[in-house]
């Protein structure tokens, strides 16, 4: 249930109101917009009459019930305003959300050596990306596939963004390492296959760190934002969607099967900011610009893109790894449809002039 204040109400009136409802053993939520402010009830409220609420003020606008088992994650909960997750990065804040640029996310899959992870971060920094994503803890289907080096990556993505000033986006796998990750990441990733891992998820929201939450292998919609909704109802509100694909019928031709209809859908179930993956979506660098084109147009938030700065002898995801090469052409590519949907603005620190922009995008991935 949300309350809705008018436009100009007093802060003393619209705490006396959260005040008595805390009496009520209800749990308000305050969330400022642009225009109005949004008082979010959390609690058992099935019994509430929605005409008591609305005569405790003559300042209220109007009561509304979130029908969707996902209170917080709701479009509902913020009044449909979508939410903005700003990240502060050593280049300047960054803003994750429906009304700002499109946030680019590059970088390997796991972090292998010093030289690789800094010149892969300066490569992608040059061609525009805001963050670099490297993994230092891995989960892989075989016990026997390279798991990443652990700890000692922390300190390698910490050297690199030393190097470049990039947001750092790193994946926790394990309460034991939530805190080791956390002081070097500035958003903590959650992998697909610990999307209901719910312990891992209440531990991560009570750090208020930004979380990037990837979707699970076969996770529905539902499922999907009702793991947001333990990160939000810990108390973070930073949390951000990551499509990365689905499994499916076909694995001969794709690695996943990438559900850009998700966009849509999750625009008229919930507030939070969207990221499209189409590099673990497609499994294949060949197939990763056409829909980082299509997750442009379909309205996403953000991009992440896998980079290697030799795929080839990429020790993970190497097949779906383009070069930086490639991803410098890429980012020429999305450049015009970007601006096209008014989602994309040259970050400062871009090169002026594209190192390898004579390089055609098919030669490059």
């Amino acid at each position: 249930m949300i309350i809705v204040m008018k436009s100009g109400s007093p802060s003393a009136e619209i705490e006396r109101v959260s005040q008595e409802l805390r009496s009520w053993d209800i749990t308000p939520e305050k969330c400022v917009g642009q225009h109005k402010v949004v008082i979010g009830l959390v609690g058992d409220t099935a019994e509430i009459d929605t005409r008591q609420i609305q005569n405790l003020s003559p300042f209220i606008e109007q009561v509304i019930r979130v029908k969707q088992p996902f209170k917080r994650a709701s479009k509902e909960f913020r009044y449909r305003e979508p939410s903005e997750v700003v990240v502060p990065t050593p280049n300047g804040p960054v803003t994750f959300g429906q009304n700002h640029p499109l946030v680019i996310v590059a970088g390997p899959c796991s972090v292998e050596n010093e030289e690789m992870i800094v010149e892969t971060a300066r490569g992608v920094r040059a061609a525009g990306a805001q963050f670099l994503r490297g993994g230092a803890y891995k989960p892989r289907s075989s016990p026997y596939a390279f798991q990443g080096h652990g700890e000692s990556a922390l300190g390698l993505l910490g050297k690199a963004r030393e190097a470049t000033g990039l947001g750092i986006i790193t994946e926790v796998m394990d309460t034991a390492d939530l805190e080791k990750v956390a002081a070097v990441a500035d958003v903590v990733q959650i992998g697909a296959r610990n999307m209901q891992n719910f312990s891992l998820l209440k531990k991560v929201g009570a750090t208020l760190k930004p979380v990037l939450l990837k979707r699970g292998l076969s996770a529905t919609i539902e499922e999907w934002l009702m793991a947001a909704e333990y990160i939000l109802a810990s108390g973070n509100p930073n949390v951000i969607l990551c499509e990365r694909g689905i499994r499916t019928f076909d694995r001969q031709y794709t690695r996943n099967t990438l559900d850009l209809s998700v966009v849509p859908v999750l625009r008229s179930l919930t507030h939070l900011p969207i990221m499209i993956d189409p590099s673990h979506a497609t499994g294949f660098s060949e197939y990763v610009p056409s829909m980082a084109m299509a997750a442009i147009a379909a309205g996403a938030d953000s991009l992440m893109i896998e980079v290697h700065p030799n795929p080839a002898k990429a020790l993970s995801d190497g097949p779906q790894s383009l070069t930086l090469e490639g991803f410098e052409q890429l980012m020429l590519e999305l450049a015009p449809l970007g601006k096209f949907f008014g989602r994309w603005a040259k970050p400062p620190f871009a090169t002026a002039t594209p190192k390898f922009a004579s390089i055609s995008s098919t030669a490059s991935i």
